[in-house]
């Protein structure tokens, strides 16, 4: 995707060090699987990287956006809408006909998400594990 400002593309091994310093869950072998995958994207202002996205692929058959990631100083200026719009885009273009995604309840990225047309569909509670954490609530929209 390209506009003036705001440009999309595949995450490439030059934006390792950008790419590691936000994305700390991957590791070296996850950031070079997303790059081999074609699953990671950098989101672009200015010509400056401001964001990342990274998905997978469920039951081999339904895409779940596993990270969304807007750095603070670019957030508010359309960046996070553009790279969920250019996902699903190319999702669609893959011939997949909903896709899902998931952020905690108390973040308010789920606000963001129903505003572009996300629906809850279930959530996972991790209480009393290693992975505490506010309750994950899963959206869905079908494209």
């Amino acid at each position: 995707m390209k506009c003036e400002k705001i440009k999309i593309t595949k995450v490439k091994e030059e934006d390792q060090d950008f790419w590691m310093g936000i994305d700390r869950h991957s590791g070296e072998k996850g950031f070079l699987d997303k790059i081999r995958g074609g699953s990671g994207f950098v989101v672009w202002y200015k010509g400056v990287r401001a964001g990342l996205f990274h998905y997978c692929v469920l039951w081999d058959s339904c895409p779940f956006l596993n990270c969304l990631f807007i750095s603070e100083e670019y957030r508010n200026k359309g960046l996070g809408r553009a790279a969920l719009r250019y996902w699903e885009r190319e999702m669609k273009k893959l011939g997949y006909s909903m896709v899902l995604l998931s952020t905690q309840a108390d973040e308010d990225a789920q606000h963001f998400y129903r505003k572009l047309g996300y629906v809850d569909c279930g959530g996972i509670v991790f209480s009393g594990t290693p992975l505490e954490q506010a309750m994950e609530i899963i959206l869905r929209k079908v494209l």
